[in-house]
């Protein structure tokens, strides 16, 4: 067999940086959980809650005075991860008179904050980022020749059985809540006139505690909000203003509304489970003027010509793949015969400022 330098004699110039160009891309994959452990480091030092405190950019060795730590912390190590993560637009950086370097806020750390009374993303990426939920990840080409969920495959039980035993891996939910806020606003930002315009009942199924119908109802009162979850979940939701908690199962019965709302649902279930729900829905709805909000990522067919959002949203289902097994994100086209499979022959999406879009789909 040839050896590599033997396979590159003989090649031009042209050929040459092709091969390089390929080889740099390998070399990137190779090393592309660095940058996210770097960052999960700098959480865990609560860097991005050190310069907040501060309250203006800080040097390295101000930084390093502030992490608690038995041992004086190692400030040329502290000084690389952080030049690597300015390079990466997770800090800034600027210099001061004594052309030290001098780290600051982003949008992007700002959302790692833990000691404002803002929501965090900080505890869902120590979540996804911890050793018991990387660890899967490694069983990827098992599932795929032997099938199976590789979390479940490694643990013998759900993530959500193995989070509610391992604190930090539970902090997911702590997560969630900043991930909901972000795509709420855009909800409400991007359906505006369409809210204005429902009239009567509005039903967010497996709406948990209530949370996102009666931030719709706070933003319209015109609308009706009904909370639906199953019976254990409502009896623990505290009370929303404008909002009705329903206790039962959506894949038996679900409330009569003329409107219902599925937010981030129907990406948890296969294709089978998802077609009952569906059908349950459209029995609870009007024929006439009833209609579903579907509240989903949509993966583009056409990978070669990537839009906004498009590489979250891959992430998202090799996610849902690998974490959870049974849901996937899905493609128009695949959103379409889900719909028609159900009984709804139309559909519109409406694009929001987010990873998620709008599907609007009416049973004629």
């Amino acid at each position: 067999m040839a050896s590599q330098a033997t396979m590159h004699t003989n090649i031009t110039e042209d050929d040459a940086q092709i091969i390089h160009n390929a080889e740099t891309q390998i070399l990137n994959h190779c090393f592309a959980f660095v940058d996210t452990l770097v960052l999960r480091s700098a959480v865990e030092l609560h860097i991005p809650d050190i310069i907040h405190s501060h309250g203006h950019p800080m040097t390295v060795s101000e930084i390093a005075s502030k992490i608690m730590s038995a041992t004086p912390p190692n400030i040329p190590s502290l000084a690389r991860i952080m030049r690597v993560l300015a390079s990466k637009d997770i800090f800034t950086i600027n210099y001061n008179q004594e052309k030290e370097a001098l780290y600051g806020l982003t949008i992007t750390s700002k959302s790692l904050l833990n000691d404002s009374n803002n929501l965090s993303f900080a505890p869902m990426f120590l979540s996804l980022t911890h050793p018991t939920a990387m660890a899967p990840w490694h069983t990827l080409s098992h599932s795929i020749k032997e099938g199976g969920t590789p979390f479940e495959r490694v643990y013998g039980e759900t993530f959500w059985e193995k989070s509610s035993k391992e604190p930090e891996l539970n902090e997911f939910n702590s997560g969630m809540a900043y991930v909901t806020k972000n795509m709420m606003n855009a909800l409400l930002k991007g359906y505006k006139d369409e809210f204005s315009k429902l009239e009567g009942s509005l039903v967010d199924v497996a709406g948990g505690f209530g949370d996102v119908v009666g931030e719709i109802v706070k933003a319209h009162p015109n609308i009706e909000g009904i909370n639906f979850d199953l019976p254990h979940v409502v009896a623990a939701a505290p009370p929303v203003p404008g909002v009705t908690h329903v206790g039962g199962d959506m894949f038996s019965h679900i409330p009569q509304a003329d409107t219902i709302l599925l937010k981030s649902v129907l990406h948890n279930w296969g294709d089978e489970d998802c077609i009952k729900i569906l059908k349950n829905i459209k029995k609870a709805i009007s024929k006439k003027r009833g209609k579903v909000i579907l509240v989903e990522i949509i993966l583009q067919s056409n990978t070669s010509r990537k839009e906004r959002f498009e590489d979250a949203k891959m992430i998202l289902d090799r996610f849902m793949m690998t974490i959870f097994g049974g849901g996937k994100e899905r493609t128009e086209k695949e959103w379409k015969k889900l719909l028609n499979d159900a009984g709804f022959t139309r559909y519109n999406i409406i694009q929001i400022h987010s990873t998620v879009s709008i599907i609007e789909a009416f049973p004629l």
